[in-house]
């Protein structure tokens, strides 16, 4: 057995300083190579001993601290894939998370995105108060980071303290109990904030020290790995090498992998078995993605590592696939293996439900776990962009199910020429986000339907017969009525307090205009089939609609969408109804 790297993922919101800080401990310049200077690919590198023990220096003995582990391992994302793509079966890869975030803009919608993550993997993590050096009248220091908090004036040190504590009740709003670093008083039920700044390096020794701390302490039996055994991975990247041809980056987080070992890939068909061609290791400190970093030819690696392997056959393999090595008579137990590992994500056979597609295996199982956490049922859900098949899985839902009929896509996106048809399709980088506009479109949804449902039940009504209005006694009556509750259309059957139907309303006329309608408040002329004035009908009545019972019920059913003058009348017609029949309506 052997102590392993701690596998630590650097997440948080775009531009807050993840790759910049890593670039301080590794002295790199990966941030200012990507796009934008925002990170487009998952990367990773090893920090030896060596770094972790310059950097901290003096810090080291004042703490009294001997370090164990024999460096870190990070790992560093876009900003939206948080580390939805470093996963490894019943869990994710990390050990221990950093959530990056800027001490002047605070939590961010992708923040809130990374801490609803951390939650349902029950991750461990630590805040780097990014940027501390863009507070105003700051003033830097090479002296450890308390000294230099406590040498600040005063309206600095307010400001700091106030900004960490809108940090603090932020987080207690979302049920995490968090603390100044120095003042934790349990590691295990406190999250540790460190003021950093990736431009200056201050509290970055600080920062390392409660990360290796926390991992010695509490993870050392989680980081003894067996080196002897077969290796296990997860697929960080697909890429195109030039003068290699495709490789792929991965982290070996359990066991050995050597040079000419078979090796099992997850793909969304079956798993593929091939042979390692090349282990291309990034030298120390070096990041994989960087398109600077150098390579060294190695013949084995152990975990926790991360590692560019070259070899054939990677045509269908995508980011977050699991990896294995195994001896030949294993393939086939292995291929199994993994193949129900992944149907645990990619769901194709739900009978009911909405389609999903993500953009890797890792974020796909993230936002599965986020809907069922909000029991919304899921029929269908894989990996790439949406197609003219997903549509087509989706509308299925249309007529039986409509609240069903859509689409979310985390970071994909349609493919080109394809209509939606009756499907809704959100896609959104950010999983939160994506489910929060689904829910919001099933209500309004939701509420359309039972509207235009509703349109065809007759709806409660009350009218008054206007005394000194009657504009025609039979052939059909015509009648001046006030209404006094609810809303008359034409087509409404009417009924007396008796409860019996006496006719139906044939048309509605108000100044010599045709109407479909009238609610509350007016007086208009309907003429009624069937009745004579004097008869059936008199001054003064009172007419109500005459309910069918199973429209009754329907209306019971959606009743939020009825007023309450039109609830009060629908219990006055029930009352009526139910003194001719006990169990009319129920």
């Amino acid at each position: 057995m052997k102590l392993r790297q701690p596998i630590i993922t650097f997440m948080g919101h775009i531009d807050h300083g993840k790759t910049s800080l890593q670039d301080f401990i590794r002295q790199t310049s990966t941030a200012q190579q990507e796009a934008g200077k925002i990170t487009q690919h998952i990367g990773c590198s090893n920090i030896i001993l060596e770094t972790i023990k310059k950097i901290c220096g003096k810090l080291l003995d004042t703490l009294k601290l001997k370090l164990t582990i024999p460096g870190l391992l990070f790992i560093d994302s876009p900003g939206h894939a948080a580390f939805t793509s470093l996963r490894k079966r019943g869990g994710n890869l990390a050990d221990i998370a950093i959530l990056v975030i800027d001490i002047n803009e605070g939590v961010k919608p992708q923040t809130l995105e990374c801490i609803e993550i951390l939650k349902q993997y029950k991750t461990p993590f630590i805040i780097a108060l990014n940027k501390i050096d863009l507070l105003s009248g700051w003033q830097s220091s090479n002296s450890f980071l308390m000294q230099n908090i406590n040498s600040q004036s005063e309206n600095i040190q307010k400001i700091l303290d106030t900004k960490l504590y809108e940090l603090v009740g932020k987080l207690s709003e979302l049920n995490f109990n968090a603390e100044r670093f120095d003042r934790v008083e349990d590691y295990t039920k406190q999250i540790a904030i460190t003021p950093t700044s990736a431009k200056t390096g201050e509290g970055i020794p600080e920062l390392l020290m409660v990360l290796t701390g926390l991992a010695q302490k509490f993870m050392e039996q989680k980081l003894n790995v067996n080196i002897e055994g077969h290796a296990r991975g997860t697929v960080l990247e697909v890429k195109e090498e030039k003068g290699v041809g495709k490789t792929i980056d991965v982290i070996i987080y359990d066991g050995t992998l050597k040079k000419n070992d078979t090796i099992v890939i997850g793909t969304l068909d079956e798993p593929i078995s091939t042979k390692v061609k090349a282990l291309l290791e990034p030298l120390p400190l070096k990041d994989i993605r960087d398109k600077k970093t150098k390579f060294t030819n190695v013949s084995k690696v152990s975990a926790a590592t991360g590692i560019k392997i070259s070899t054939p056959e990677l045509d269908n393999v995508v980011a977050g696939m699991p990896l294995r090595s195994c001896s030949l008579n294993e393939i086939g137990i292995v291929k199994e293996e993994l193949k129900k590992e992944i149907e645990e994500v990619v769901i194709e056979t739900d009978k009911r439900g909405i389609v999903i597609k993500a953009d890797s295996l890792g974020s796909l199982e993230a936002l599965v776990k986020m809907l069922k956490e909000k029991n919304i049922a899921v029929k269908k859900a894989s990996i790439g962009d949406i197609s003219k098949k997903d549509i087509s899985d989706a509308s299925i839902s249309y007529e039986k199910d409509p609240l069903n009929s859509a689409i979310l896509g985390f970071n994909v996106e349609l493919m080109p020429d394809i209509k939606a048809h009756n499907v809704k399709i959100l896609t959104n980088n950010i999983i939160y986000k994506l489910i929060e506009d689904f829910e919001k479109w099933q209500k309004e949804e939701n509420k359309r339907l039972e509207g235009k449902e509703i349109e065809f039940l007759v709806r409660p009504c009350k009218l008054q017969i206007m005394k000194g209005y009657i504009f025609r006694q039979n052939n059909p009556a015509v009648v001046g009525v006030d209404v006094l509750e609810g809303k008359v259309k034409v087509d409404t059957p009417l009924m007396k307090k008796d409860g019996n139907k006496i006719t139906e309303v044939k048309s509605i006329q108000k100044d010599q205009e045709n109407l479909n309608e009238a609610e509350k408040g007016k007086q208009v002329a309907i003429s009624l089939p069937k009745v004579t004035v004097g008869r059936q009908i008199n001054e003064n009545n009172i007419l109500y609609s005459a309910i069918p019972e199973e429209d009754f019920i329907k209306l019971k059913e959606l009743k939020k969408n009825l007023s309450e003058e039109e609830k009060a009348i629908l219990k006055e017609i029930a009352e009526i109804m139910r003194a001719k029949n006990a169990m009319w309506g129920i």
